[in-house]
């Protein structure tokens, strides 16, 4: 039984209430020092980021013009799903994370910001930054653990709906967006009738709306410009464009019958219209493959940020009068980040630094990687586990799990001791970074903490201590 089942021991069992409260501190004192340091570097990397996500897509869109040519076709899908996933990961969910709200822009503002993708802003808003960050791997409260369809804990209960969470996983795998879109809704809590029917019916109506804008612009609009362009350009050339010698359309009209006004009309299709077909559908195969594409890496880097061997999970019962130094180690053990090049963290938005953006969901992701060595730094001292692996290494674990425990039983698999940096190359007498980060601690910010003040960010951690 899950009940018996014995748990791993708490990673800071072995601080005192006094060690808690100086890390929370320190990590307070991280936090403050960043946000004191924003300005004009900050504001020109995410209004460049933006800048280049919109040229990839253009560059995409006009690629795809040409897409009855192969190499278009594989230049423009990928260049498309490439502009998705800087959208979705470095540019929506940061902005609407509220990690962007200090600017006071207009245009760049949790409170405005929508994104290309199938959840609504305000759904997403409250079940993500409210309900996960600040209940983070609490069994029972935190519902992206599995998100309501999964077993990736074996405390939690095995029921015989899991069996199938194998098939449950790759089919989130390709329709992520949508999944989280109905995540977002809080299924459990319509099933118990803890919901209104008003605010369900207001939350379809939203993913309604999406729903329709991507069909709108995905598999009709961009698709029908395309084809337009192909027509434009055989019709000035004379009809020397390469395309099929028939037409789709004109074959479905023969079986119809082929004599007459519509053996005619197919007669005529056959002349202008394969081309324009064929590049209609390219178009469209391209754009529900650069979705795709986005699917599967906000999937990837999002389950291998919480979901490897290394997090922690908790009881309720084991947070219960959390103070706030004890929700920074929960959000500290609670993440696993991910190994890899700059490029790779911007792709991924950041998320590589699952660990940096759980103690601090409002602080600009661009500055996760300055933060990282500090935080390293901190669980050194502590004798705390500083999660992090080869995103090879933490998507095998991840599937692994996800496979076990669609079978009842499991238990928990061994977790990460203390960090320990590797040993360093600088001499002996050089200070690292991290030495002298402690030996200024920065004065106090007005828009401090993960609870900043923001539309976005709704996080609710326990107050500091005096």
């Amino acid at each position: 039984m899950t009940s018996t089942l014995q748990r791993p021991q708490s990673p800071f069992a072995h601080l005192g209430e006094q060690e808690r409260e100086k890390l929370g501190k320190e990590l307070d004192a991280i936090h403050d020092e960043v946000f004191a340091d924003l300005g004009d570097r900050d504001r020109a990397y995410i209004k460049k980021v933006i800048s280049v996500q919109r040229q990839i897509i253009v560059a995409g869109r006009v690629l795809l013009l040409g897409s009855r040519s192969k190499t278009a076709w594989v230049l423009g899908t990928a260049c498309l799903g490439m502009a998705k996933i800087l959208e979705n990961m470095e540019i929506g969910h940061n902005v609407m994370h509220g990690q962007w709200d200090w600017m006071n822009d207009p245009d760049i503002h949790s409170s405005v910001w929508d994104w290309d993708t199938a959840s609504t802003a305000e759904s997403w808003r409250h079940s993500h930054n409210f309900i996960h960050h600040t209940y983070t791997n609490i069994r029972g409260k935190d519902k992206d653990l599995g998100y309501e369809i999964m077993r990736i804990d074996p405390h939690q209960p095995w029921k015989p709906a899991y069996l199938g969470q194998f098939f449950y996983n790759a089919l989130l795998t390709v329709l992520f967006e949508w999944g989280v879109a109905v995540h977002d809704m809080d299924i459990e809590a319509i099933r118990a009738g803890e919901k209104p029917w008003s605010e369900v019916r207001k939350d379809l109506k939203g993913i309604g709306v999406k729903a329709r804008s991507q069909i709108l612009k995905d598999y009709i609009g961009w698709p029908v410009i395309s084809a337009g362009a192909f027509a434009l350009v055989q019709l000035a050339s004379g009809g020397r464009l390469e395309q099929p010698a028939k037409s789709r359309l004109a074959r479905r009209l023969r079986k119809i019958s082929s004599g007459g006004r519509v053996g005619a009309s197919a007669n005529l299709l056959d002349k202008v219209a394969p081309g324009v077909e064929s590049t209609y559908l390219r178009t469209l195969t391209a754009d529900a493959l650069a979705n795709v594409i986005r699917n599967v890496w906000a999937h990837a880097i999002i389950f291998c940020g919480h979901f490897p061997d290394q997090t922690y999970t908790f009881s309720q019962e084991e947070v219960e009068d959390e103070t706030r130094a004890e929700w920074y180690l929960r959000q500290l053990v609670g993440a696993a980040n991910i190994d890899g090049s700059p490029l790779f963290h911007v792709i991924s938005g950041n998320l590589g630094y699952q660990v940096e953006h759980h103690l601090f969901p409002d602080m600009p992701a661009s500055r996760y990687s300055e933060i990282a060595p500090k935080i390293k730094d901190i669980c050194e001292r502590y004798e705390l586990p500083y999660n992090t692996g080869r995103f090879s290494k933490q998507w095998f674990m991840v599937h692994r799990t996800i496979f076990r425990l669609a079978f009842p039983g499991g238990k928990p698999r061994p977790k990460p001791g203390p960090y320990h940096a590797e040993a360093r190359s600088t001499a002996r007498h050089e200070s690292s970074e991290a030495t002298k980060f402690r030996d200024r601690v920065p004065a106090e910010h007005p828009a401090a903490g993960p609870e900043h003040d923001s539309t976005g960010v709704e996080v609710k951690p326990p107050p500091r201590a005096d």
